[in-house]
């Protein structure tokens, strides 16, 4: 049984203090700016994987300062149609590794985004992102 410190309705409700740096807003409003000087632009390559209920796709997108970021888009094979899709953001240490790590979603019928953690990989799953 899961034990949760709270009540429901205390949860829903619960606004935690927050101490914001006073250049905050002009940070992000900065960031998302140079962000947006690069066109999304993704690449969806498909990947043999010898999955046979699965089609895989390599993504290739622009990230921080235009360079690629890496990440696997699974689904059901011949999927038609939208899908619910679950994103998955890899942590620190972490990659998006190889396809058949990520079958589980995508098997429930779900379509699936593993993205790569830029820099990151190979502490316990293998990356395809490097940090320049």
């Amino acid at each position: 049984m899961p034990f949760i410190d709270m009540p429901l309705a205390e949860l829903e409700a619960y606004r935690p203090a927050r101490v914001e740096p006073n250049d905050f807003d002009a940070f992000w409003q900065t960031t998302l700016a140079a962000a947006r000087r690069y066109p999304l632009n993704p690449t969806f390559a498909p990947v043999d994987a010898n999955l046979r209920t699965l089609d895989v796709f390599d993504v290739t997108f622009p990230g921080w300062g235009g360079q690629p970021i890496r990440g696997w888009f699974i689904t059901p094979r011949g999927a038609a149609g939208p899908l619910p899709c679950i994103v998955q953001f890899i942590g620190y240490g972490g990659g998006r590794a190889f396809p058949i790590n990520w079958i589980d979603w995508p098997s429930l019928g779900y379509a699936h985004f593993v993205m790569d953690t830029r820099g990151q990989g190979s502490t316990w799953f293998e990356g395809d992102t490097p940090d320049p």
